[in-house]
């Protein structure tokens, strides 16, 4: 039960941290949006990822190097890029969240996956250091904490999810709504800004 909590409280300290992830999961929420289908695979994915860190991180420390790191914070990049854009279109429109505004199970499947899998701090938190974390364990304890680890990403989702769905009935009017996108793009931007600077600038062109 010890390396089930300390799996649980080491998984929980790596997520808390507001991300573009978490600011999707949140505004999915607000919008009731597929929110147990983005909760769920949120939570899904990071179980894999945790679980490919805490069995095979040896292995993976073969595929990582900059280039690999560059590939993917530019993809990151050009997703997220291609998120603000839509949510500039919408931003420039009188609109509330009726159902024609929500996106599709299949959108939100694609958008979810795009927010975990091109995001190489996902990988350096569950992978890489989850993984180097649970490396001197035995194999029992390593299954342990990494159910303590997936199961602060389950608890942290569906709060973070159904908390926003919660206060959303606050939050139906076409302004707050265009106001909350503002936020979202802002946000997505600095991200962006973050990403090249620190990540490319930094270590490729400085």
């Amino acid at each position: 039960m010890d390396i089930f909590i300390f799996g649980f409280i080491t998984g929980l300290s790596l997520i808390l941290a507001i991300g573009a992830q978490n600011i999707f999961v949140i505004e999915q929420g607000l919008k009731k949006n597929n929110v147990f289908i983005v909760c769920l695979l949120c939570s899904l994915f990071d179980a894999f990822l945790i679980a490919l860190g805490v069995f095979i991180f040896h292995y993976f420390l073969f595929f990582s190097n900059t280039l690999v790191i560059l590939i993917l914070n530019i993809l990151l990049i050009f997703f997220l890029i291609f998120f603000i854009y839509q949510k500039a279109l919408l931003t420039n429109n009188q609109y509330t969240y009726t159902k024609k505004s929500k996106d599709t199970v299949f959108q939100s499947v694609i958008k979810t996956f795009g927010f975990t899998f091109l995001n190489p701090h996902v990988y350096s938190d569950t992978v890489f250091f989850l993984g180097n974390f649970s490396k001197s364990m035995e194999i029992s304890s390593k299954i342990i904490f990494g159910l303590g680890a997936s199961s602060a990403s389950l608890v942290f989702f569906f709060i973070l999810g159904y908390g926003a769905k919660a206060v959303s009935k606050h939050i139906n009017n076409a302004y707050a709504w265009k106001l909350i996108n503002i936020f979202i793009i802002i946000f997505m931007t600095l991200v962006i800004l973050f990403i090249i600077y620190k990540e490319i600038y930094l270590v490729f062109l400085r």
